[in-house]
């Protein structure tokens, strides 16, 4: 049985240089964060560290430079916004390894916080790169992560490091992988699980390991356009995965085998386009120029319902192209409901994913469930059931 290393609350961190790996891959326009969600997420962590007297040094990416220098994906950007949240000087050093890091590393003085240049300008990094993960190792006295959503890749600052350091899994990271386990293993039943998303083809990992664990599965977003096309209606115009016949006859007859409600579509909202008025049809009157745009009020109330009897909700993936408000219903109704079942203390509210974080954002329901997952692909790929390079990385066995 293995578990991960954790960092004794007890040790004296007076004066040592911590080497963090956090997630700061946030969205820029016009060279201004556009969402603060990670940033915020890590505040707490790095208040503790500074409480404990270290010398804090922050390892994180930015974007895909493929090993280049790109001025636009400096990481330069988050310094002042992390020093205003934490309310203390964040120095930036436009390097992120070698001699004159690991002296600006020594020179910090204790409770301070050094942010490091994008680690992806070194094209190591992604390479997993001994040399590299060498260099990094002397920036710092001990390595924890806590970047759960980084910890799918075998990159150098999340893998190879811990080689060469002693390395520890963050309270985050731990967090984060205790609340999927719990879903995979131990949750409390009714389960049930809301899936989106454009392809169903990325999500089959997800539901083939679930549906022999939960009650009921939702499949919503574009993904439920592949259903309801195959069940015989016209999508029109819609998006859908072509070739997937195959995929969705297994998924049926899985359900059926494992005893797994699986949820789809009854009625729909139509447009001719992103910006037309939404239309309500049941699935026969689905015309050729129609655009499935998000679920009906039946399947609503269906929803709905279903949350109302489980114990455990998953959400991954939007219920429609909620970013235009004539189409945000479904997702905003699904969040709400999830939120109020949550505060009533009748239900465990998991929800992870880029888009469905978004959503939850738009809709004010932030604060409502009991976790959420910030991570994209980590996320799924830990949810799939399988084994992440980062956190492997940081496993001991008992």
């Amino acid at each position: 049985m293995s578990k991960l290393k954790a960092l004794d609350e007890k040790f004296n961190l007076a004066d040592k240089r911590v080497l963090l790996r956090v997630d700061l891959n946030v969205p820029i326009t016009n060279g201004k964060v556009t969402d603060k969600s990670k940033i915020n997420k890590i505040v707490p962590v790095i208040k503790e560290l500074i409480s404990r007297k270290t010398k804090i040094i922050l390892i994180s990416h930015l974007g895909r430079p493929k090993g280049k220098i790109d001025q636009k994906l400096s990481l330069k950007v988050i310094a002042p916004i992390l020093g205003t949240l934490l309310n203390s000087k964040v120095h930036f050093f436009n390097e992120n390894y070698g001699s004159s890091a690991i002296e600006k590393s020594k020179k910090i003085s204790s409770g301070e916080v050094l942010l490091l240049e994008n680690i992806r300008f070194n094209k190591e990094e992604e390479l997993n790169g001994v040399s590299l993960a060498k260099e990094l190792s002397k920036i710092g006295d001990i390595y924890i992560n806590e970047a759960f959503s980084c910890s799918h890749r075998a990159h150098a600052s999340v893998c190879e490091i811990t080689k060469h350091i002693d390395s520890y899994a963050g309270k985050l990271l731990a967090e984060e992988v205790n609340v999927i386990k719990m879903l995979t293993s131990n949750a409390k039943k009714p389960v049930t699980c809301i899936v989106g998303g454009a392809k169903i083809s990325t999500k089959i990992g997800i539901i083939n390991n679930l549906m022999k664990k939960i009650t009921n599965i939702i499949i919503v977003g574009a993904m439920a356009n592949n259903f309801i096309k195959y069940q015989g209606y016209n999508i029109g115009k819609s998006l859908f995965e072509k070739n997937q016949e195959k995929l969705l006859k297994d998924i049926l007859k899985q359900c059926e085998i494992n005893n797994c409600n699986l949820i789809l579509p009854e009625d729909v909202i139509v447009s001719k386009d992103y910006n037309s008025k939404g239309q309500l049809k049941s699935l026969n009157k689905i015309g050729e120029n129609d655009l499935i745009l998000d679920i009906g009020k039946k399947t609503i109330e269906n929803i709905l319902n279903k949350i109302d009897e489980s114990k455990t909700v998953l959400w991954n993936g939007p219920a429609g192209y909620f970013e235009v408000e004539e189409f945000s219903l479904g997702s905003n109704k699904i969040a709400n409901k999830i939120v109020e079942n949550t505060k009533k203390e009748i239900l465990t509210s998991i929800a992870g994913g880029g888009d469905t974080v978004a959503a939850i954002n738009k809709f004010g329901c932030s604060n409502g469930f009991s976790y959420i997952s910030t991570a994209g692909g980590a996320f799924l790929e830990f949810l799939e059931g399988k084994k992440l390079p980062g956190i492997k990385a940081l496993e001991i066995n008992e």
